[in-house]
């Protein structure tokens, strides 16, 4: 459609009075280009007219143009919801009239720079993206800001911004005192991130290998082990189940964490402000045999070396029958150019029998102010137009922002059609799972150094190289050494 013509229509009557109603809430998105449609809008066009329309809406309460001419430059993971934001980027510069640039890294070198960047005080960028899990290190050494100050200013943020639209379990999980062992989310914690988009951890899996053995997504974790020691038995081929194994912190928080936390577990006690470690009860190490008896029997045997990429692309590629990990990455194995595409479900798993729902660690994508910017209240518009309800819906509607951090998106019925349609389960598992979702770890500044070493010790335990109870006996010890050398035990 021609640009006069695309014009002319924004402008006619009937095309005003249905963007009206859009923005009043009484027509759906669907509703709306249905309707422009029959006025002879094609579906491209009409896009264009509802992107502008969404600019406006943004606008017209809220002077978005007050850092007009200045730029902006961004330190970003390669990521689906990085593609998103890019995507969607012009509406930004025509709703603020500021300039971005941004470096794009893979994730494996991707916290190197964020890390260097930030202790070398460099103000070469303004904001950057973080897991949650980061910040605990970021915050209490000066060099991310607490969010709050913008957030709860009227002048710096937009008034349908609505902060309270935000999963409540998310905006808890990036928020901390700063005090180790301190609760997540507490009345005096600082917001030292926004939630940008999350992962739960429960069960993808082939539902044509599940068939073909005749088994049932498992129910929980004792169910977890037969199933997939069966399934690797009568595959001939792929192997049971696929979770981490590196030598890394990330091993420990996605579905080992999420089941651990299932059966009341937790890494640390906190008494009178000390820590001390907790993964060597009676039902840790009963869980631990558990775990290590499933990754014997039916892991890959590699098992040592995955990390997020190896256990994705082996259940995409058709080489394990499961996985019990992040949703997203299950999500993204049943597209694009995997092998099994089209053919990955989606299931809840408790793996405590007796525990009424799961219990999800949540991994949480998130958005920081560099304390090194130059220009931190032109930094905040961009992070709170990256976190709002306006971007999400575009991310969730048209992108894979999958796991939208906003009530209002998920309660989207054009994103939840899409999700129904082409990933069969996935919007069951995340509602039955959302409620018990958040981060499980203790918030404490030995976070990355004490899991790393609770991965190592995992890998000795399945190598067969230390038994099961003497392992975590062990662990303990340890970990309650150096909590002491530090000052926190």
């Amino acid at each position: 459609m021609p640009q006069n013509q695309l014009r002319r229509l924004i402008m006619s009557d009937k095309a005003k009075s249905l963007f009206e109603a859009y923005a009043a809430g009484k027509l759906s998105r669907r509703e709306l280009l249905t309707k422009t449609a029959q006025l002879g809008v094609a579906f491209g066009a009409a896009n264009l007219m509802l992107n502008k329309a969404s600019t406006d809406l943004l606008a017209a309460d809220f002077n978005w143009k007050a850092h007009q001419g200045k730029s902006l430059k961004l330190l970003l993971n390669k990521h689906p919801y990085v593609d998103a934001m890019i995507a969607n980027l012009e509406n930004f510069k025509s709703l603020t009239g500021m300039n971005i640039t941004y470096d794009v890294f893979p994730e494996d070198v991707y916290f190197d720079k964020v890390t260097a960047a930030l202790s070398s005080r460099s103000s070469e960028y303004d904001a950057f993206m973080t897991g949650a899990y980061m910040t605990w290190t970021y915050g209490p050494a000066g060099w991310i800001e607490d969010l709050n100050a913008w957030i709860k200013d009227s002048s710096k943020t937009a008034p349908n911004y609505n902060w309270e639209d935000m999963l409540p379990g998310l905006r808890a999980s990036t928020a901390w005192n700063g005090v180790p062992g301190g609760e997540l989310g507490s009345a005096d914690a600082k917001q030292w991130c926004l939630p940008w988009g999350y992962e739960l951890n429960n069960v993808a899996y082939n539902r044509n290998m599940f068939k073909k053995v005749g088994v049932e997504p498992p129910e929980n974790m004792e169910d977890m082990v037969n199933v997939a020691a069966k399934l690797q038995r009568d595959l001939g081929g792929p192997y049971g189940v696929g979770v981490r194994g590196s030598r890394s912190w990330a091993t420990i928080h996605p579905g080992f964490l999420s089941a651990y936390a299932n059966y009341g577990q937790k890494d640390f006690n906190v008494s009178g402000g000390k820590l001390k470690a907790a993964m060597n009860t009676k039902a840790s190490k009963d869980f631990h045999e558990l775990w290590v008896k499933m990754i014997q029997d039916s892991g890959a045997k590699n098992w040592s070396t995955h990390t997020w990429y190896q256990v994705g692309t082996d259940l995409g590629a058709g080489a394990s029958a499961m996985i019990f990990d992040a949703d997203i990455l299950g999500y993204f194995m049943n597209g694009g150019d995997n092998k099994e595409a089209g053919n990955i479900g989606y299931a809840p798993f408790a793996a405590n029998p007796n525990a009424s729902a799961p219990t999800p660690n949540v991994w949480i994508w998130s958005l920081a102010m560099s304390s090194f910017s130059k220009q931190k209240d032109a930094a905040w518009y961009f992070i709170q137009w990256a976190s709002s309800a306006d971007h999400g819906m575009y991310g969730a509607r048209k992108m894979d922002f999958v796991n939208p951090v906003r009530q209002s998106v998920w309660d989207d019925s054009e994103f939840r059609s899409r999700i129904n349609e082409s990933y069969p389960g996935y919007l069951n598992q995340h509602d039955l799972s959302a409620p018990g979702a958040k981060i499980y770890f203790t918030a404490q500044p030995l976070f990355f150094d004490l899991t790393t070493q609770w991965a190592e010790t995992l890998q000795k335990m399945v190598a067969k190289s230390v038994p099961v109870d003497e392992g975590l006996d062990q662990l303990a010890s340890s970990i309650d050494r150096q909590l002491r050398d530090a000052g926190l035990g």
